[in-house]
């Protein structure tokens, strides 16, 4: 069978979550069926995006979408009814390249990623798949709360906004999945439960324990310009750090990952390692005794859980992460919810070698066990064959 594979991104290098999700799929994808990629790139290309993608693809196209042109983009969402986050990636002439790619392949089946790409083909008379992966709108939600007064009704017009383009694209694609059954609850269409679910893996073969001399007492990782990890960061060494370094005063924390911004920066200290990008994020976690993600902010799952865990680190994340991980709380991963309550899972986990082992062990057999890319994707075959 013929894929096309519409992506907001070009998915390699990794470095974020929708680039793995749509990486791994097409890798699976690819050992049966014919892959063509068509993928928006904002900036430079990685030199070796599209030598590495076409071991997978038959045809690589990437379409180059200028700061100028996003500018436009966005301007034209605001008075179209389109949500900034859809419109910051839609314009007529990037349409027009790839209806012309879809005329020229005659694809069987149209696998589109994220609501950001689904109205360049959500009208085509061809079998296609929508995978939602996160729910946009519950996300702008949980932002209002923590938004400047300013900035407060433009969330609350693109929550809306949101709202209306995932309920109306629902009905415009054959399939739909969706990367955890919490974020398929909070799809806003009545046949909801007719998403499949789809969570990501992790590449146990890559991601294992390593051993390293432990430099760092706590890391956080993932891409630093992406709003709920810069809340985290915040929240991390703003309301948890102060009440470890009463216990623990030399105790060191890595936050690591591309291009923090600002806010991320100025949190640096003699206490805070702010790396930025790093060329292989297993040594940032096998280099740490802890991880912790205290993610306030967005939704999905969080790959950096499932890297840590299959690695033996043990972690430390939120009630909301956990609720699309669906880890056991205390056993496979501690929980906290307050600055007391991370404080004094931290404290435990560096003090209790015996609860760090066993945390990190039973993390591990966890992820194992039940996130396999391999699994996942032969669910997206299930569908796009029937």
């Amino acid at each position: 069978m013929k894929l096309f594979f519409l992506l907001p991104r070009v998915p390699y290098p990794t470095e974020k979550g929708d680039k793995l999700r749509a990486f791994h799929q097409i890798t699976h994808l690819a050992k049966h069926h014919e892959i063509i990629i068509c993928a928006l790139n904002e900036g430079v290309l990685h030199e070796d995006a599209v030598p590495v993608l076409s071991k997978y693809a038959s045809a690589v196209h990437i379409i180059p979408i200028s700061k100028a042109t996003i500018f436009s983009n966005i301007v034209r969402a605001l008075f179209t009814g389109k949500p900034l986050q859809v419109g910051y990636y839609y314009n007529k002439a990037t349409e027009k390249i790839i209806l012309g790619l879809i005329a020229k392949y005659k694809p069987d089946h149209i696998f589109c990623q994220l609501i950001r790409m689904a109205d360049y083909v959500k009208d085509l008379p061809i079998p296609k798949t929508l995978d939602y992966q996160d729910v946009f709108s519950k996300g702008v939600e949980r932002r209002l709360a923590s938004s400047s007064i300013l900035l407060r009704p433009f969330l609350k017009l693109e929550y809306q906004r949101m709202l209306d383009s995932e309920r109306i694209a629902f009905d415009r694609f054959d399939n739909k999945i969706i990367i955890s059954y919490p974020d398929r609850d909070l799809i806003p269409h009545p046949d909801k439960e007719k998403i499949v679910v789809v969570a990501n893996g992790v590449d146990t073969t890559f991601f294992h324990p390593l051993e390293r001399t432990k430099e760092y007492d706590l890391v956080f990782t993932g891409n630093m310009s992406y709003p709920p990890n810069i809340h985290s960061c915040e929240f991390l060494v703003n309301k948890i750090l102060p009440l470890v370094l009463e216990k623990k005063p030399g105790l060191k924390l890595l936050i690591a990952g591309a291009n923090p911004t600002m806010r991320v920066q100025v949190l640096r200290s003699a206490q805070v390692e702010v790396s930025g990008w790093v060329p292989d994020m297993r040594e940032a976690y096998a280099q740490s005794s802890v991880f912790i993600a205290p993610m306030q902010l967005g939704t999905g799952l969080q790959n950096k859980l499932l890297e840590a865990m299959a690695m033996k680190i043990p972690c430390i994340t939120s009630p909301l992460a956990n609720q699309a991980l669906n880890a056991n709380p205390g056993e496979e991963i501690l929980v906290g919810e307050t600055p007391q309550e991370y404080a004094a899972h931290i404290i435990n986990l560096l003090d209790n070698e015996h609860l760090a082992s066993e945390i990190a062990e039973k993390g591990h057999l966890f992820v194992v066990k039940n996130y396999s890319w391999e699994a996942e994707t032969a669910k997206i075959e299930k569908l796009i064959e029937r």
